[in-house]
């Protein structure tokens, strides 16, 4: 048969295809829009004035500063390790790197209730670390310093395993033609890995942003006076105050929104001047 007679008609979608797209589409509505309208319908039922006085309030924007200031901790700390990581992983080789990489992807396979408990066993009054914190009037867990600790451990794999096959693809050549130049090692990684990935490491800051605003499970055992916005919630919904649940979840939607944006339009920006060149 020509090649010519197995051409279909140009503007025809195969059923197979729009089947797909169907089904996707119901999906993403189902279990993503209508959820999310719901929750933006019921926060507005009373009207604006009340949706403010519910967003507004002191307690919930005590759980707003401290969500931002845990995420703004858990980011910096995350990029360090996640960068110097993937970069040990991608371009080096060495002894012990498959438990490296076992050891990274250790959160995704421990529970994060158990993992808030071990937090407890360690830095809690009985723990291993507790007299030593008890004596010199140091809290970790039921305070701030523990929801930092249980959220970083929770999402500090994402960074590494974001940027790992970015930089397994990019190869070695480049950096190995600036070490043949006289570039030192640090240069090579400052002046050359370093800028390849600054996409990546963008999208993955941003990724790990969202995450450690929307981290609960580990949280509930590290629960204290200070609340973030997820216990905040959860707290509010135990108490049965429906209209404050849904505008103050509304303040996390925002924030995501605002990372996932940000995140495209600086993809499309950059695909725009690397299609320009």
């Amino acid at each position: 048969m020509a090649a010519a007679e197995l051409r279909r008609p140009a503007g025809r979608a195969e059923p197979g295809r729009l089947l797909l797209i169907a089904v996707a589409l119901t999906f993403l509505v189902l279990f993503l829009v209508l959820p999310l309208l719901a929750v933006f319908v019921q926060a507005l039922t009373k009207g604006i004035s009340a949706y403010w006085a519910a967003v507004s309030n002191p307690i919930a924007w005590a759980a707003v500063k401290l969500t931002l200031t845990v995420a703004a901790i858990a980011v910096p700390f995350n990029l360090v390790f996640g960068v110097a990581a993937a970069w040990a992983i991608a371009k080096f080789e060495f002894r012990g790197k498959s438990t490296l990489i076992t050891l990274i992807d250790l959160p995704f396979a421990v529970s994060p209730v158990i993992a808030g408990l071990i937090f407890i066993l360690l830095f809690g009054a009985h723990g291993w670390f507790g007299g030593f914190l008890r004596v010199h009037h140091i809290r970790v867990v039921f305070a701030v310093p523990g929801i930092v600790l249980a959220t970083i451990f929770v999402t500090f794999p994402f960074i590494a395993r974001e940027l790992i096959p970015v930089m397994q693809a990019q190869g070695k050549d480049d950096e190995e033609t600036a070490l043949s130049l006289g570039a030192t090692g640090w240069q090579t990684f400052w002046r050359v890995t370093l800028p390849n990935l600054r996409l990546s490491i963008i999208g993955a800051a941003l990724l790990i942003f969202t995450l450690s605003m929307d981290e609960i499970a580990v949280s509930f055992f590290l629960i204290g006076r200070d609340n973030t916005l997820p216990l905040e919630i959860w707290g509010r919904l135990r108490r049965g105050i429906t209209p404050e649940i849904n505008a103050v979840s509304t303040i996390i939607f925002i924030f995501s929104l605002a990372a996932i944006v940000t995140w495209y339009r600086l993809r499309a920006g950059a695909e725009v001047k690397t299609g320009a060149l």
